[in-house]
């Protein structure tokens, strides 16, 4: 009678076991803005994340930007989270994140007919070239941003020290109008939605792009740290796969107007916002297999380093893990 006890007690605890380690992993997900990632619009339709409440749960952590992400993903407050190429190269040169890993493509600009960044002066203005901007303001996202180093770029490409002939400031995309409207800068950087403005198109004229300054330009990946890879990447797998899911459901005509819905909801902005670009090919490119353009990404990093903001370039293929996103998109063929 003990032993058949015995042998009850440590089958019951081998159940227990059993059922502690089919617990969904809470995989803590870094974002910055609403709609560059499948975090946290997708959250709003989770019968397309087919392996959630499953195999992994989301924590989406809303961070300020991606330089803020790099402490989260040191720290562990972030699993998963959303890196410029600007901050990725921080992240390992500075932050000594040597393995952090590229683990799935977030947004691409310049790509094709889709949509890239705007860099605008006033129509009726004294600017008509970029040699014109010598002695000039130039309205700027924050130093080293990949707007910033666009802008940069740019500048030095056609004889305009960045650092000696013009004056940078720092603005948001929702306040480059009016500072360039009440000429408190000569030079706004400008992309969707706020480029759409009827008052700033009337007004304000391209005067180069994104494009133009850097070619492509792999603006956001997902990265992740290659320690937590090796435990959880079943989950991983599981995670990526959902999202690529979503990837795909996005960009599919026949789901605009729903989409619209849903980010026009959990923004709390009207859907005119959205309706005319998002998900579109007027929207940042996203890869519909999920696989980030390391070339152009190795070209933006390297631009990093000419205009020195870091010390010494990277061989980014050495910090991706494209493995996983891979199998996810293998999975649906």
């Amino acid at each position: 009678m003990r032993m058949k006890h015995a042998t009850l007690a440590v089958a019951m605890m081998a159940l227990a076991t059993g059922a502690a380690r089919a617990e969904p992993l809470t995989i803590k997900v870094g974002w910055v803005t609403i709609a560059a990632s499948s975090v946290p619009l997708s959250l709003e339709k989770k019968e397309i994340l087919v392996n959630y409440g499953k195999t992994y749960v989301i924590e989406p952590i809303r961070m300020a930007s991606t330089a803020a992400m790099i402490t989260a993903l040191a720290t562990g407050d972030v699993n998963v989270g959303t890196l410029a190429y600007s901050s990725l190269a921080f992240a390992i040169l500075n932050a000594k994140m040597e393995d952090v890993r590229i683990v799935m493509d977030t947004n691409q600009d310049g790509v094709g007919t889709h949509s890239t960044g705007a860099f605008m002066v006033l129509k009726d203005g004294p600017i008509k070239k970029v040699e014109d901007l010598k002695g000039k303001v130039i309205a700027s996202l924050t130093l080293g941003s990949a707007v910033d180093v666009a802008m940069r770029g740019m500048l030095r490409k056609h004889g305009v020290d960045d650092k000696k002939d013009v004056t940078f400031v720092e603005a948001q995309f929702p306040n480059m109008k009016s500072m360039l409207l009440q000429h408190k800068a000569d030079l706004i950087a400008e992309n969707r939605p706020w480029i759409d403005d009827p008052e700033l198109q009337d007004k304000a004229k391209t005067l180069f792009t994104q494009k133009e300054a850097t070619g492509v330009t792999q603006l956001l990946i997902w990265a992740s740290r290659a320690g937590y890879i090796k435990e959880h990447r079943a989950a991983l797998v599981d995670f990526l796969t959902d999202a690529l899911r979503w990837t795909r459901w996005e960009f599919e005509p026949k789901n605009h107007a729903e989409i619209v819905d849903i980010a026009a909801r959990v923004s709390k902005q009207p859907r005119e916002s959205f309706d005319s670009y998002l998900y579109t090919d007027k929207d940042l490119y996203k890869d519909p297999n999920g696989l980030p353009n390391l070339e152009a990404l190795q070209s933006n990093i390297d631009l990093e380093k000419e205009l020195g903001f870091i010390d010494k370039t990277i061989v980014i293929k050495n910090y991706a893990d494209l493995s996983m996103i891979k199998e996810a998109a293998e999975r649906l063929k």
